[in-house]
């Protein structure tokens, strides 16, 4: 099956930076968009605010509030996804969660299978003080 592992969430005073990255690993076909999302600790919805997304050509896209702060990039050979976060806020403390679009494959018999749907990581929490 597929795991996205999220590292590099901490408490950094505010002002500072952090980097956040993530490994996708499986029986991976390809990717196609990957993305970071955040929700703050403690909200049990289910809601997760869009940070920044990724295409597999490198296109990002940003939420308003960390343009020019926050930097997405890839690495489609190594299957990772990064975010540089810059000149933190404390109203950025939140869980930051990984997400891609993976297309996974899998052997029957003779056959391959693909399949393709959105993952997640566990998270990863980012704590900024003020």
């Amino acid at each position: 099956q597929v795991q996205l592992v999220e590292s590099g969430g901490g408490l950094v005073q505010a002002g500072g930076s952090l980097r956040l990255s993530c490994v996708i690993s499986g029986n991976i076909l390809s990717i196609g968009d990957m993305g970071w999302y955040r929700q703050a600790p403690g909200d049990k919805g289910d809601k997760r605010d869009l940070v920044a997304t990724v295409t597999m050509n490198g296109k990002t896209k940003y939420m308003d509030s960390v343009k020019g702060r926050f930097t997405s990039s890839r690495d489609n050979a190594k299957n990772t996804v990064d975010l540089q976060m810059n000149s933190l806020k404390p109203e950025h403390k939140a869980i930051y969660y990984c997400s891609a679009d993976v297309t996974t494959y899998s052997e029957h018999g003779e056959d391959y299978r693909f399949s393709s749907m959105y993952f997640w990581g566990d998270g990863t929490l980012v704590t900024v003080s003020s």
